[in-house]
């Protein structure tokens, strides 16, 4: 076993762990990853290792473009059945390897956006914007040329231009989301559509194989008030840094919400409502 590499893995997993859940947009796969990297460097030889870093971001940059490709030729997950894995935190608490997966501040909506990407699109995009790999290192781990490289992140690019990025800080963030609620409770679609932003994005992941998506702020009001319960808890946590909340009912998570606030008012809702991945995603679940 190469121990240069056991160590650097060990004090770069933080890092390796936040690259593996960007590219895959799941934490379980993600560790799987990790995994299969270790499982690698039992059968490398120190001898054939330079640079231990840039070794191991190699071998999991493979291993995701691997399981990536798979996907899409199983149709393991097809795209638009369920939303990527967020990443909660209790409101105010997170830990040093929570920091590290939340890193550059990478909202949910943006992590749907690179489920849609094709693996090419998102190794490139995610190696080079949020890892500062090069595109010639990304071109070997792509079988591309550097400048192959270049277009696929540049085409992913474009394709995220759009998505709305989280705006403020978790506190402005919490009244505006604190203001959505006290108006879904009211029944108040007026007070509603006035903190939602008029082309607000709403998805919906049950866990019944289909997502199902709405766009415009008097729906998503609509849905608001038709889902308010009245005996519903509201926790506040952080979804993937961000504003968010955990709805119990009866003393059961019956979803999980993402917010996306931008100039004040909620650009995206992302709704989690599969009991079984909630409880696994959850910090203390």
């Amino acid at each position: 076993m190469a121990d240069s590499l056991t160590r650097e893995l060990e004090q770069s997993r933080a890092r390796l762990r936040a690259m593996a859940y960007r590219m895959l947009g799941s934490v379980s796969d993600a560790d799987d990853a990790l995994q299969e990297v270790w499982l690698r460097t039992r059968r490398t030889s120190e001898d054939a290792v330079h640079n231990p870093g840039g070794w191991l971001a190699t071998a999991l940059a493979h291993t995701c473009v691997d399981l990536l490709r798979s996907r899409s030729a199983r149709h393991e997950v097809p795209i638009g059945v369920r939303l990527p894995d967020p990443i909660v935190t209790a409101d105010g608490h997170t830990t040093p390897e929570t920091q590290a997966l939340l890193a550059d501040s990478i909202g949910l909506a943006l992590q749907v956006v690179l489920d849609h990407l094709d693996p090419a699109e998102r190794v490139a995009i995610v190696l080079h914007d949020s890892f500062a790999v090069p595109f010639g290192e990304i071109a070997a781990i792509l079988d591309r040329s550097p400048e192959a490289a270049r277009q696929l992140a540049s085409r992913a690019r474009r394709r995220i231009r759009s998505v709305p990025a989280p705006e403020g800080s978790p506190d402005d963030q919490r009244r505006v989301v604190d203001a959505f609620f006290a108006a879904a409770r009211r029944g108040d679609l007026a007070a509603l559509v006035r903190v939602l932003a008029p082309d607000v994005v709403l998805r919906g992941d049950l866990g019944t194989g289909k997502l199902w998506e709405s766009t415009g702020s008097e729906d998503a009001a609509a849905q608001a008030v038709r889902f308010a319960h009245p005996r519903a808890v509201l926790r506040p946590i952080l979804v993937n840094g961000a504003a968010g909340t955990l709805v119990t009912v009866d003393d059961r998570a019956a979803s999980l919400m993402a917010f996306t606030v931008t100039g004040g008012r909620i650009a995206e809702i992302d709704v989690l409502a599969d009991p079984h991945r909630i409880a696994a995603l959850l910090p203390d679940g």
